[in-house]
């Protein structure tokens, strides 16, 4: 593809990471948006959105370097070349819920419904940022003789990430970038639809990414890390949250009924 946008000089911007700053502006603008919209302060949305971007980008690094730690112990040079590409998601994901928690109880913003307004924003983020990913050519798949496969040839991107020249690949990033708009389509237009409550947006989030992540995972050719022998780190991760989105769901849609039930039961006192 096209790892590298231009050169400036002795300046090269790579795609990835105009992409990848698209990707995060796009999903706070969006975030702004749906904060404004229920009384939240925009000017805490905006700092809790930068404090998310920081710990997410810090978050897929880390996480990058611990499921192929065994690659950077042994070059450990090549740390510094991943500020041109790459990173788990799971990673920057988990840091971000992470510090986002932290700083909403530190705030006293509403826990879920911020957490609600923010999902949207990630499946957007996330749908953006996996162009970037194809750009660069990292977080490729398999090789493969589908009619839609994809063969990369910028020798950039064999000498930064390791793709594969001149070879027909499944093309994961635009299969996970079409599943995260998919995921932000049906969150936006079954948000006000059946019976709401809060936390229902960001969990159904969790849950549909992470069935769809441990899929795409399949498909995958890059060296990524392995749990067991023969589940990728990413598809261990996405083991861990879909049970626990299921849970959160059933919990917060009964936790939902609670204050309606009481209010109909004093209503019933007061007559």
């Amino acid at each position: 593809m096209f790892p590298e946008l231009f050169k400036l000089g002795p300046i090269t911007v790579y795609t990835y990471g105009v992409l990848l700053a698209a990707a995060y502006l796009l999903g706070l603008k969006l975030a702004m948006v749906r904060a404004k919209a229920r009384a939240l302060d925009p000017n805490r949305a905006l700092d809790l959105g930068i404090a998310i971007i920081v710990s997410a980008l810090v978050g897929a690094k880390l996480l990058l370097i611990v499921v192929d730690f065994d690659h950077y112990r042994q070059n450990p040079a090549e740390i510094f070349s991943i500020v041109r590409a790459g990173g788990v998601f799971y990673g920057g994901l988990i840091a971000a819920v992470g510090v986002a928690f932290w700083y909403m109880r530190r705030h006293r913003m509403p826990l879920w419904i911020t957490c609600d307004v923010f999902a949207p924003g990630i499946a957007l983020g996330h749908a953006v940022g996996r162009l970037g990913c194809l750009a660069a050519g990292c977080c490729f798949g398999r090789p493969t003789n589908v009619p839609w496969a994809i063969t990369f040839t910028n020798p950039a991107a064999a000498a930064n990430v390791g793709t594969p020249l001149g070879v027909p690949l499944h093309p994961t990033q635009l299969y996970e970038s079409g599943v995260e708009l998919l995921i932000l389509i049906f969150l936006l237009a079954t948000e006000r639809r059946g019976r709401s409550f809060e936390g229902r947006t960001f969990w159904s989030y969790m849950l549909l990414y992470g069935i769809s992540r441990f899929i795409i995972e399949f498909f995958r050719g890059d060296e990524r890390g392995m749990v067991f022998g023969n589940i990728s780190t990413s598809q261990f991760i996405s083991l861990l949250i879909v049970p626990i989105a299921i849970a959160m769901l059933l919990y917060l849609s009964k936790r939902g009924d609670v204050p309606t039930a009481a209010a109909a039961r004093a209503a019933g006192r007061a007559s």
